[in-house]
């Protein structure tokens, strides 16, 4: 069988430079602002609760708008509203570095939410309308490696910055870098739209409050309690919106995400699969600078430093094992993934357990886990992008990208409720043989995240879908005369 690639043209080039460009930026944007926090707290006078909030609402905005971003990009132009969500996304960074009370900025922060919110989908969906079946893993890790570049330096940028710039500037970086996108986009990637030429008001509104209640609840739940009214509420009234969302879409004669993906093997396992990944993912990173600053006794920068063997490996395995995935399927590299994550956590868990009554656990000690589970990641991640978008035909990757980024915040927002509920019940800061004992915990609980996600990711099909049907244009056709684009 040959397996030779494809060079990629000129137009494809722009695509996947402009989408790795804006994912950057999103990307960057979120990490720099966790290890700025204790700077901001001090400058606004901020409570910890507020604090908290200026990652929740943007979080919160993010997950919920998701899949109306996509079905905007569908109904009104891809590349219009990826535009538009880049505005949006770069003026309200403006605004989160001009505020002067930390409920200006985490109103700031809520309205970048809603532009990552149509950039990021949108940026996939492009992606994926730019490249054949047969290119699409190879460009979809080259996208992850370059998105890669932000978690790298992400945590490098906000230790230099939490420890001697002014906290502003992590979001006046966003200022010339949205700009010159906007800028190219306009002119380099072709205007293409989806399948539905209906909006589906009935649809956007079921989803969105329906995610806005099971995101509420996920994100108060360590504040107000899980069993509090405000908490059990919230995500028994999301949890029914969502089935009535899914009521609507069986019937609407436009739906924004039809029902019938999910009777699509592929469409089906990925998805919740990835779920397990981002969860996972984010339970780690919300607790290992803190390990390394409250057990290491490092500072930000320090603490940014010893990230970046982890964060180091999206940036070095995506392109190479995002080109593998084309040639060996994605069911492999999700399920071995996803278990070389739990390895590595578990890993983590065991050294760090051992260490709680000692002298500790060194960073030597750590660094197997570290590299172990973030080449487990970085092989899950791209090889289940592109099994989502490869099981549904070429004009309706919007609504799947949509569906996926959707989940995959959702899987953030869950993995780190869930680890923080892990460690509040067993561990606390009041030492460092407490932060210990909940640390190890939440590693654990990150480590059986994967395993579940392995579970459900062996039910993927083992080979590569069929091409699409002849009646289905190559994703290309969608998006007429890209070739005068190149010049």
């Amino acid at each position: 069988m040959n397996h030779k690639v494809e060079p990629m043209t000129h137009a494809q080039k722009w695509v996947l430079g402009l989408a790795s460009l804006a994912s950057f930026m999103m990307s960057l944007d979120a990490l720099v602002v966790t290890t700025t926090l204790t700077t901001i707290r001090h400058d606004l006078a901020a409570s910890v609760e507020s604090l908290e909030w200026t990652v929740n609402a943007y979080s919160l905005t993010f997950a919920v708008l998701l899949l109306t971003g996509a079905a905007l990009g569908d109904r009104f132009g891809r590349r219009r509203m990826f535009g538009a969500g880049l505005a949006v996304f770069t003026v309200a960074s403006v605004a989160c570095a001009l505020s002067p009370t930390i409920g200006v900025l985490i109103a700031a922060r809520a309205v970048q939410g809603a532009g990552a919110a149509l950039v990021l989908p949108l940026s996939l969906t492009l992606l994926s309308a730019a490249f054949p079946p047969q290119q699409r893993g190879r460009a979809m890790g080259l996208y992850l490696g370059l998105t890669g570049l932000a978690t790298f330096s992400g945590p490098f940028i906000g230790g230099a910055i939490a420890d001697g710039l002014a906290w502003q500037w992590i979001f006046w970086l966003n200022l010339p870098i949205g700009v010159v996108a906007m800028l190219l986009a306009a002119r380099r990637i072709a205007e293409s739209v989806g399948p539905n030429t209906r909006f589906d008001l009935g649809g956007v509104l079921l989803v969105t409050a329906g995610a806005f209640g099971i995101v509420w609840g996920l994100v108060r739940g360590g504040a107000a309690g899980w069993g509090s009214a405000e908490v059990l509420g919230a995500l028994v009234l999301g949890a029914a919106l969502v089935v009535a969302f899914v009521g609507w879409e069986r019937r609407t004669a436009t739906p924004m995400l039809p029902m019938r993906f999910f009777a699509l093997r592929a469409f089906a396992t990925a998805n919740p699969a990835n779920f397990c990944v981002f969860a996972s993912l984010y339970g780690t990173l919300f607790f290992l600078a803190q390990y390394f600053q409250t057990v290491l006794g490092q500072g930000p920068l320090g603490a940014g430093l010893l990230l970046m063997p982890w964060t180091a490996t999206l940036m070095v395995c995506a392109p190479i094992s995002g080109r593998l995935v084309d040639r060996f399927g994605e069911r492999t590299f999700v399920v071995g993934g996803l278990l070389l994550q739990a390895v590595g956590m578990g890993w983590i868990a065991l050294v760090t357990s051992q260490g709680e009554h000692s002298t500790g656990t060194g960073y030597l000690d750590l660094l197997p886990g570290l590299i172990v589970g973030g080449v487990g990641l970085t092989m899950a991640m791209p090889a289940a992008q592109k099994a989502v978008v490869g099981a549904v035909r070429p004009a309706e990757v919007g609504q799947a990208s949509g569906a996926f980024m959707m989940l995959r915040i959702l899987g953030g927002v869950f993995g780190v409720a869930v680890s923080v509920a892990v460690f509040a019940g067993l561990g606390g800061y009041s030492s460092v043989a407490e932060f210990t004992t909940g640390f190890t915990a939440a590693m654990g609980t990150v480590a059986v995240i994967a395993v579940v996600g392995m579970i459900v990711a062996l039910g993927m099909p083992s080979r590569r879908p069929a091409a699409p049907p002849p009646d289905h244009a190559p994703p290309i056709a969608q998006q007429p005369n890209l070739e005068a684009i190149d010049g």
